[in-house]
């Protein structure tokens, strides 16, 4: 019996087995069994074969935002409005055949955007190029899911289920749980644990082959969340739902779509909501700008450096030049994260800036 039947027979019988507090921990020790099968999947232990072929496409600009959805919904019209990178579009499904990255400049900040083949159910499990697809997504700051506002909420499930199968965590932050090997170890909670327990977690420990660990678990997680930590390759990556396509639907739907949580509604044919949702990106991405100061000179405001919230000194030294952090001495900060605004504050490499700071730099 193959991995895919294995995954397949365990989907099966979790779908039999009833929910309740009976069947907790069945249902946990078979999502450990899922998880691992899964894993197998992505990263086959065997080294015969040929190798697998990505999309490769370099990583450029200060973020890169991915564009996913099934064939049809308008990513690659979307792609082509917003950075007038030409995808061919076209009435008719799988247009697109390979990733095509355009550049969005917004706010200073160079944003790469990426127009990735439309997808099949069964993607995570290699249909139709899926695995490339949901796997340069994993590369991605921010996720668009593009769906066709004419269209039911299945596609939207189908497709948080495919990224869910591969590891990706859709609006979703990384478990507060702390887990370290150990020759020998201890299990400590500071919450009570609600929708697990201490049996479960010891006995997908134990699936895992891990019987000498330290376990501080800090928040009620889950036991699909205790596996992602166990596991831990998932990305936690913030998502858009974009719903294209609103020209064709009646008022009160395009309402009830742009009140769900997460939800955008654009018409890429009538340039519709296009400038809002530029807006939602550079939110979700969370960036800061900084402005570089000479000595003796005014602050450089035409071209700021763009960095990830929650960036360090030592951060805006490497997205300057390499050779910056290793001779650095100080820096003087001017802005919001000066402890003596307006005047200036000398720093070290590790000050955390916030957006925008003006920084200048010395070095030995």
């Amino acid at each position: 019996m193959g991995v895919v039947e294995k995954i397949k027979e365990i989907e099966e019988e979790m779908a039999r087995t009833q929910k309740n507090k009976a069947t907790e921990y069945h249902l946990g020790l078979l999502k450990a069994k899922l998880a691992r099968y899964r894993q197998q999947l992505l990263e086959p232990t065997s080294k015969s074969g040929p190798a697998g072929t990505g999309f490769d496409v370099q990583k450029s600009g200060d973020a890169r935002v991915a564009l996913i959805g099934f064939p049809s919904v308008g990513k690659s019209t979307l792609l082509s409005k917003l950075t007038h990178t030409q995808s061919e579009a076209a009435a008719y499904e799988f247009t697109t055949l390979t990733a095509i990255p355009g550049v969005l400049e917004y706010k200073g900040a160079r944003i790469q955007l990426l127009d990735l083949p439309g997808i099949v159910e069964g993607a995570s499990q290699g249909r139709g190029r899926g695995r490339q697809v949901v796997s340069t997504a994993k590369t991605a700051d921010v996720i668009l899911i593009m769906l066709d506002a004419t269209k039911s909420d299945e596609q939207r499930r189908l497709l948080e289920h495919e990224l869910d199968a591969v590891g990706i965590r859709l609006n979703k932050s990384k478990p507060d749980v702390v887990f370290k090997k150990r020759t020998t170890g201890g299990f400590n909670t500071t919450v009570k644990l609600t929708k697990t327990d201490e049996k479960t977690i010891r006995t997908i420990l134990a699936g895992y082959k891990l019987h000498n660990c330290d376990v501080m678990i800090r928040e009620d997680i889950t036991t699909d969340e205790f596996i992602d930590v166990l596991i831990g390759n998932r990305k936690y990556i913030p998502c858009i739902y974009v719903y294209n396509k609103i020209d064709s639907i009646s008022l009160e739907q395009v309402d009830k779509i742009a009140r769900s949580s997460k939800s955008l509604v654009i018409s890429c044919e009538m340039d519709l909501n296009l400038d809002y949702l530029v807006s939602r990106i550079w939110e979700e991405l969370s960036m800061v700008k900084i402005y570089t100061k000479k000595r003796g000179a005014h602050p450089d405001l035409n071209d700021p450096v763009c960095l990830r919230k929650g960036s360090t000194i030592e951060t805006v030294c490497d997205s300057i030049h390499r050779s910056l952090a290793p001779n650095f001495r100080y820096a003087l900060i001017w802005g919001k994260s000066s402890k003596f605004s307006p005047h200036a504050q000398k720093v070290s490499l590790s000050h955390a800036v916030q957006d925008e700071d003006v920084v200048s730099i010395f070095t030995k």
